[in-house]
């Protein structure tokens, strides 16, 4: 009756709301990532969905993950003109080698780079415009067409994502976070069960890796994320806001 009443909301009311948010965390409460993506995208109950993925350095395990429950879910990538090399090569490897069948490139808009960030130098004295016209804008016109996104984020990444739920409100759509509770130990025996690649910076000092200007090595003890626009006060691109009140039920981590 509960995945009824959710799949009900996608076909007649507002995508989703709080009451949604509660519900599937508490449908979901210890159910393995894997069997609940499967759950959920076989039975429909979270309507259009897309899976968003940056390559980074723990990319593989929820793309394996959706590879294994449908891979033809449709997986959204940002391309800024900013990343790696490596990132871009990792990213269509890690692709053909999983079977994943829908990948989305999405690039900012010409005419606004040409108007905003003529120089490509936006990034150095204003990171937060560079994220906005190059990762900001462009999912959000990508999501319009979608009811909920998939994402890789966990909360030991940092202090802003800790006590992440795995589902919670984006607007009115909804945003899944299957691996919200996972440690990183959990996400390095998968890696090694299942035999996926590593991204090849992150042997180099890389455990979170965004756009190439703005991404750095991390020191020991640091956040896995420290290394992201450092020496700014930034610590999200815009795409993934901190949750906003920890009190809401909605963004309790039910796991």
């Amino acid at each position: 009756m509960a995945e009824a009443r959710v799949r009900d909301r996608i076909d007649v009311g507002p995508r989703f709301t709080t009451a949604d948010a509660i519900r599937l965390n508490n449908m979901f409460r210890g159910v393995d990532p894997v069997e609940m993506l499967r759950v959920l995208l076989a039975e429909n109950m979270l309507g259009d969905v897309a899976a968003v993925s940056s390559f980074g350095a723990e990319s593989a395990v929820l793309l394996h993950m959706i590879a294994t429950a449908a891979p033809a879910t449709p997986v959204l990538f940002l391309d800024t003109g900013k990343h790696f090399p490596e990132t871009l090569a990792y990213g269509g490897d890690l692709v053909e080698r999983l079977g994943l069948t829908d990948l989305r490139i999405l690039t900012p808009d010409p005419e606004t780079i040409l108007k905003k960030d003529e120089t490509g130098l936006r990034w150095s004295y204003d990171p937060d415009g560079c994220c906005e016209i190059r990762k900001v804008v462009p999912l959000e016109n990508a999501l319009a067409h979608f009811d909920a996104s998939i994402t890789g984020r966990k909360g030991f990444q940092s202090a802003t994502r800790s006590g992440l739920p795995r589902f919670e409100l984006d607007g009115d759509r909804l945003k899944v976070n299957p691996l919200a509770n996972w440690s990183k130990a959990e996400l390095d025996a998968y890696f090694e069960a299942h035999d996926l690649p590593r991204h090849p910076l992150e042997a180099e000092g890389y455990p979170s890796i965004g756009c190439a200007p703005c991404t750095s090595k991390v020191k020991p003890g640091e956040d896995p994320r420290a290394g992201r626009w450092r020496g700014w006060d930034k610590v999200e691109c815009g795409i993934h806001t901190p949750v906003a009140d920890p009190d809401d039920p909605a963004n309790q981590p039910v796991f």
